[in-house]
């Protein structure tokens, strides 16, 4: 009887041992999307950076896919956070402005309620959605991330410069800052519950969020967009990492942001979900150059932020996802815009078939490592297409120079500029000369694209 006892004992261990691994099997698997703000295509070791140490990223980068042809879908902070969440370019939900880019703590308008969120389609599909971080999509009730698929919100409604106190002048507090200059309001929800928010602890508690998030929902499929407000300038960084990176303040604010990436990856291992999430890192565009050694690194790319030029919108973009995504540099191009149907594949979803999306599926890439399907990439300033990149090539009808700053410099270019990027990625050596054909070539791309852009009455600027 004994013996009997054991055996039934084992058995139905091994049966509930069966039935668990079925059923993490079957379940769906979870999300997570780190994204941070104004970070440069430089600015981590694994990018190259020689001085700023990133060493939860580059092993991300390691055990997953490291991209070196990876875009934002603009160089400013609202429109390319509109590409993200509804993978289609701003231009078509009216979330850019040749007026004013982004949207400002006076803006009446935000995220139009016609557009799909990616958060939208999950929640209906049983996840439990979270957002953390910098939204930067409207800050009034309905354009909140609890109007918008998200069961929580947890961050700043908009960015971290916003709300300058009287007489606290724009060149002088960002380089110096203090948490006093700005009346940022920190949310959780819909309730205001700190202003100004406390940035020096702002990478930690938007951490000790995501982390609760995970813990409380590791047994059900959740989406977890975590968009750090930094680092955007003003820089703000905990006592911990104040003084710490051989970069200064701006390395040290990046390092405290990589410290932040190890500790959600070690909160998705110990609570048993590392091998049922795709990690996603990238950031919103690139540096801000205006702020001289306060702002990041695009590395060998020219230029940054709020620019047509690589470094505008070409970022770090690093996937990650044990024995799912095979680990490799990948040097075709994907985009932030390639996100929501990738996710949509990943989790079940049908993309839907109401509207014009300008992702692509890269699931393949991830999993089997065969070509992507994209090979365009169209860089909007604003309402207005300054440049295209078509496979190698990349042609500029219209630059910004200056970077992202007040005494900005439009110049129209006839003839187009045009640039090898596979061997010239700092854009140096304009090739238009040589090349009228394919100069030709190019024209009929953008008319074709351009074509598809239907214009909105209800721009960004006048809501």
């Amino acid at each position: 009887m004994k013996l009997y006892a054991i055996l039934l004992s084992i058995l139905f261990l091994a049966g509930c041992a069966q039935e668990t691994a079925i059923r993490e099997q079957n379940k769906k698997p979870n999300v997570v999307i780190i994204f941070a703000d104004d970070l440069g295509y430089g600015d981590l070791s694994i990018y190259g950076h020689p001085t700023i140490k990133t060493p939860n990223l580059d092993k991300l980068a390691t055990e997953g896919q490291k991209w070196t042809n990876f875009y934002a879908s603009s160089s400013i902070c609202t429109p390319s956070r509109t590409g993200l969440l509804t993978g289609r370019l701003p231009i078509r939900s009216g979330m850019c402005s040749n007026e004013r880019g982004v949207l400002f703590p006076d803006s009446k308008g935000g995220i139009p309620e016609y557009e799909i969120l990616i958060s939208e389609l999950l929640k209906e599909q049983g996840y439990k959605t979270a957002c953390v971080g910098k939204w930067h999509l409207g800050h009034l009730p309905q354009y909140l991330p609890t109007s918008n698929g998200f069961d929580s919100y947890y961050g700043i409604p908009y960015s971290n410069d916003m709300d300058r106190i009287d007489g606290a002048g724009f060149n002088e507090t960002g380089p110096h800052p203090e948490v006093k200059y700005f009346n940022v309001p920190l949310m959780k929800n819909e309730e205001i519950i700190e202003r100004p928010a406390n940035q020096h602890t702002i990478v930690s508690r938007y951490t000790d969020e995501s982390i609760k998030f995970i813990k409380e929902n590791k047994d059900e499929p959740f989406f977890l967009y975590l968009a750090h407000s930094l680092p955007h300038v003003p820089l703000f960084a905990s006592e911990k990492f104040e003084g710490t990176s051989k970069r200064g303040l701006y390395g040290d604010v990046v390092e405290e942001i990589d410290w932040s990436v190890g500790k959600i990856i070690s909160a998705l291992k110990e609570n048993g979900l590392d091998k049922n999430t795709l990690v996603v890192f990238t950031s919103d565009n690139g540096p801000w150059l205006h702020f001289n050694e306060a702002g990041g690194s695009a590395g060998l790319l020219r230029e940054g932020k709020g620019t047509s030029y690589e470094g505008g919108m070409r970022e770090p973009g690093i996937f990650w996802w044990p024995e799912k995504v095979k680990p490799s540099v990948i040097t075709d191009m994907g985009s932030t815009l390639d996100l929501f149907p990738t996710i949509c594949k990943i989790t079940g979803m049908d993309v839907p078939m109401d509207r014009i999306y300008d992702g692509v599926d890269i699931s393949q890439v991830l999993f089997e490592e065969k070509p992507t399907q994209r090979d365009e990439i169209f860089y909007y300033d604003n309402e207005e297409l300054f440049a295209i990149r078509k496979g190698k090539w990349k042609i500029h009808y219209a630059t910004r120079e200056n970077a992202y700053s007040k005494e900005v410099k439009i110049v129209k270019h006839d003839p187009p500029l045009l640039y090898n990027l596979e061997v010239d990625p700092s854009e140096k050596y304009n090739l238009a000369a040589d090349n009228a054909e394919l100069i030709e070539k190019f024209s009929h791309i953008k008319d074709a694209h351009l074509s598809s852009v239907e214009p909105v009455e209800d721009q960004l600027v006048l809501r």
